[in-house]
């Protein structure tokens, strides 16, 4: 008990020491990003068309290369024909967080970032009507991604990225169980808004 308390004394007043250290670092930031997708699975054996979607997130950045982010997200496949139908698009919507490691490459203020994270979300199946048809619950899966900070003005960086989402669902329809492994690749622009 008497280790613990010492250990978290000393994190503590090392976070102290970072806190002071990075006064002039603007920690917070929100981000809106958009991305064009290609399916690298084959969801319940069905092809999907190419895709696109939108994140939102914010992050708080507790070191000077180092920060947490959480946000919300959305991305569309459309398909021809699946195992439910013809014309079923699938929707994977739900909730990410994780760290992001940011770090200058010394070239004209520009930065390079990596970062990954866990992913808390639900793939539901729509047809031509936009109507839900069927929904697996939300479950955890994961993201990676990185790319390039780009200051653009005062407070505003553009983010062009490569991001690799996986997710694997259980869909239960008509009785039977389906396992439904939607992974992606994106490419993404954002845009972010330091504060």
């Amino acid at each position: 008990m008497k280790t613990f308390k010492i250990l978290t004394l000393a994190i503590i007043a090392l976070m102290s020491t970072q806190v002071l250290a990075q006064e002039t670092v603007e920690k917070w930031s929100f981000e809106f990003n958009v991305d064009a997708s290609l399916a690298t699975t084959k969801p319940g054996g069905t092809s999907l068309n190419p895709g696109a979607g939108f994140e939102l997130m914010f992050q708080y950045r507790f070191l000077p290369h180092t920060g947490i982010y959480a946000g919300w997200g959305w991305n569309h496949f459309s398909s021809d024909n699946s195992f439910a139908g013809k014309n079923i698009a699938f929707e994977e919507t739900g909730y990410l967080f994780g760290m992001q490691f940011t770090h200058p490459l010394g070239i004209d203020n520009l930065s390079y970032f990596i970062r990954g994270g866990g992913l808390f979300n639900h793939i539901e199946l729509e047809n031509e009507d936009g109507d839900i048809t069927n929904d697996t619950g939300h479950g955890l899966g994961f993201q990676v991604s990185g790319g390039l900070d780009i200051p653009i003005s005062k407070g505003w960086n553009l983010t062009p990225s490569v991001k690799f989402n996986y997710l694997n669902r259980d869909l239960k329809d008509n009785g039977t169980t389906m396992d439904l492994n939607l992974n992606y690749l994106s490419a993404r622009i954002g845009f972010v808004r330091h504060f």
